[in-house]
């Protein structure tokens, strides 16, 4: 189930401004009975104002005692408001890393909690402490127990490799939560790869972006209108198939662009951006934040073409040079066929001349296949079917 942080957070703020308006009237009764043991032992020389506020705490019975109580509790709401800011935060920081951890983890987190609270257990049968300091005792051992069993299990991975399997949060770029932008989300592939098992990690879909999407799918123009609803279309299909969140990220500021938003919600999680966007991934890599681009990674699994290899393909459109033909192989990489310009829709034999890796992806350039090369003709022209296979060159 998805972290609703609109739904939890007024319930949370609420819980904090009650403790910090409590605290706060018990600080203020506490101060009025440190003010009555000084008056009752000060001299006649002790200042005027400490005398014109009454020495019986537990009642309200004068305009002094009144605003102090108020000072004091409006104090204590205050501060109680700043503690949830925080508090909130790094709630939900914690609850995707928790997310993120192996079941080994999780154990020796929940392990080092009891330890904890049983080492703060025995101390205070010792030595008796108030509850404020047997507070601040359990959540420095607590945290304490969590960190050295945690690098205790270090130990063991490093001892005995086989005996756990090596997955950290936050430290494993394969274990991050991941974080989709709406380019990703609208090109429709990150599904595929995410059906065919290499995503790992939690998978993170920002409440700003959903709404951009919204928004494109609300918009006038139709071509805008379909490519929004496809990503809505292909998020509703990943919700169905694995555990996609939708998370409200507190820290964002709403007046920002999208990206530098993903940015920040990428260093509130600790978590790396899907994108395909060109433009974000060097934004994102300037400010040290991860970015999985599915076009390197659609780049990388393209099958290496070597000069003189051969390869049959149709001539789509002219090139933009002169006598040049513009034809694709079956996984989208453009080739440009010298000499091919006027046979557009023919079914050529090519030989690749040489290939060139842009940003944009590979750009392969050929020469149509002369006459008599391996003992037959160039190409039949009635053939119109297209065609990306390969055939490696023989060597005579």
């Amino acid at each position: 189930m998805a972290f609703s942080g609109r739904r939890i957070r007024p319930l949370f703020t609420l819980v904090f401004v009650a403790i910090g308006a409590i605290a706060g009237k018990a600080m203020a009764f506490h101060t009025l009975v440190l003010l009555e043991r000084y008056l009752a032992s000060a001299s006649s020389k002790a200042p005027k104002i400490l005398w014109m506020i009454p020495i019986t705490p537990r009642k309200l019975d004068s305009p002094e005692k009144i605003a102090l109580y108020a000072t004091f509790i409006l104090a204590g709401i205050l501060l109680g408001f700043i503690v949830e800011q925080a508090a909130f935060i790094q709630s939900k920081r914690a609850r995707s890393r928790w997310e993120g951890m192996a079941p080994q983890e999780k154990i020796g987190a929940v392990a080092g909690l009891v330890l904890g609270l049983l080492l703060t257990l025995l101390l205070r049968s010792i030595l008796s402490t108030p509850w404020s300091l047997n507070i601040i005792t359990a959540a420095l051992l607590c945290y304490i127990s969590v960190e050295a069993l945690a690098s205790l299990m270090e130990q063991v991975r490093f001892y005995f490799p086989g005996s756990m399997p090596v997955v950290k949060t936050g430290g494993t770029i394969g274990c991050r939560p991941k974080i989709l932008d709406t380019n990703v989300i609208i090109d429709g592939r990150i599904a595929d790869i995410a059906r065919a098992g290499f995503i790992e990690g939690p998978v993170l879909i920002p409440k700003f972006v959903l709404e951009e999407l919204q928004q494109i799918a609300d918009s006038g123009d139709s071509l805008k209108r379909a490519r929004g609803r496809r990503g809505l279309d292909i998020l509703k299909q990943m919700q169905n198939e694995m555990d996609l969140q939708i998370t409200d990220f507190v820290t964002v500021d709403p007046s920002e662009e999208v990206d530098a938003r993903l940015i920040v919600a990428a260093r509130e999680v600790q978590g790396a951006i899907m994108t395909n966007d060109y433009n974000l991934n060097r934004v994102a890599d300037l400010q040290g934040v991860q970015v999985l681009n599915i076009n390197e990674l659609a780049n990388a699994l393209k099958p290496v073409v070597l000069p003189g290899e051969e390869m049959r393909v149709m001539i789509i459109r002219e090139g933009k040079e002169k006598d040049q033909g513009i034809g694709y192989l079956d996984d989208g990489t453009m080739i440009v066929v010298e000499g091919a310009r006027k046979l557009i829709g023919e079914t050529l034999d090519v030989s690749v001349t040489s290939v060139l890796q842009t940003v944009q992806g590979k750009m392969i350039f050929g020469k149509i296949r002369e006459i008599g090369d391996q003992g037959s003709e160039l190409v039949d022209n009635g053939m119109r079917s297209y065609s990306g296979s390969r055939t490696r060159k023989k060597v005579r």
